[in-house]
């Protein structure tokens, strides 16, 4: 099969261009080693190079996987192109893998604590005057209220920073009370449900906050969450979600010292959302493409059952 094909298939599969490129280069190094034809590989030939993999060039567990997912598509792209009718490397996985190490979890009534500790600390209460003139107070004081916000959403339903940016006007539906949540490379769309407490927020903001924000736009923008020009450059659009986040990481992170970053506020929502709901409805609010993925959050649900079967029954 030509690469090219190769990488049509990965394009429509939404893969980064990086990955395309290295699994190109896996497959490639497989038919250099084998030296055999598309039809002819077996699956006996896929696990005597994973094992010379494994012993000749000293591979760890990871980058075994890394190949064999490569190899995976590649043939599964033959497949359905009609060049081989079965996939030799259908049911072959690595075993032994390493589990990501999850993090310390929030509670969710330790999140609603962690929001209205911030939102007492950063807007309702913050101290302004370090600020020299009335438009560095207004942008600054903008700025917070939607990182407010922000923070409830990364809180409540679960989404990473970057689906933040994708967030629109559209999108928030408050007679229904749901906000979508786009898709993306690795994830997918879902429309997830608010809580009457976040009712009041997004209509405070939509009315109060929003207008002011929309008025420091340069270009048009349909973003429920815009940015904001810094210092006294007035309508200059030259703040960045990088450094929104990690103001806001500081900013957090001064009101709890257990706070990491926001992949840890997220595995938190995930985790807590498997104690009330099961696995497919939680891989759905968590847009997971694979139910693996959800998976991978239930140890923290065990390590909670040990605990209490502990507390319940100390001997």
């Amino acid at each position: 099969m030509e690469t090219k094909e190769f990488i049509k298939f990965l394009e429509e599969k939404n893969f980064a261009p990086k990955t395309i490129k290295t699994s190109v280069r896996y497959v490639e190094r497989f038919f250099k080693w084998e030296k055999v034809q598309d039809e002819q590989v077996t699956k006996p030939d896929i696990l005597r190079y994973l094992e010379y993999l494994k012993n000749r060039k000293d591979l760890q567990n990871c980058s075994l996987r890394q190949y064999l997912s490569a190899l995976n598509h590649y043939f599964k792209c033959l497949q359905n192109n009609g060049h081989i009718e079965k996939n030799p490397c259908n049911l072959l996985k690595i075993r032994g893998q390493k589990r990501n190490v999850l993090y310390k979890t929030y509670t969710e009534q330790e999140l609603d604590t962690l929001f209205d500790n911030f939102y007492h600390c950063f807007v309702r209460n913050f101290d302004d005057k370090r600020y020299r003139c009335e438009q560095q107070r207004e942008i600054a004081a903008l700025g917070r209220e939607r990182n407010a916000l922000i923070l409830n959403v990364l809180i409540n339903q679960g989404v990473t920073t970057g689906e933040i940016e994708k967030i629109e006007i559209s999108d928030l539906n408050l007679l229904k009370a749901t906000l979508k949540i786009r898709g993306g490379r690795r994830s997918n769309e879902r429309t997830i449900p608010l809580k009457a407490t976040q009712i009041g927020l997004f209509m405070n903001y939509l009315k109060n906050i929003y207008p002011q924000l929309f008025d420091y736009q340069t270009n048009e923008s349909d973003n429920l969450f815009l940015l904001l020009p810094q210092g006294n450059q007035k309508k200059t659009k030259n703040e960045t979600l990088n450094n929104l986040f990690q103001k806001l990481t500081e900013q957090v992170k001064s009101i709890d010292r257990q706070f990491l970053n926001f992949k840890q506020v997220r595995t938190s929502v995930i985790t807590n959302w498997l104690k009330t709901n099961n696995l497919r409805k939680t891989q759905y609010l968590a847009g997971h493409r694979y139910i693996s993925s959800t998976e991978r959050y239930l140890p923290n649900n065990i390590d909670d059952l040990i605990e209490n079967i502990n507390k319940m029954h100390p001997f």
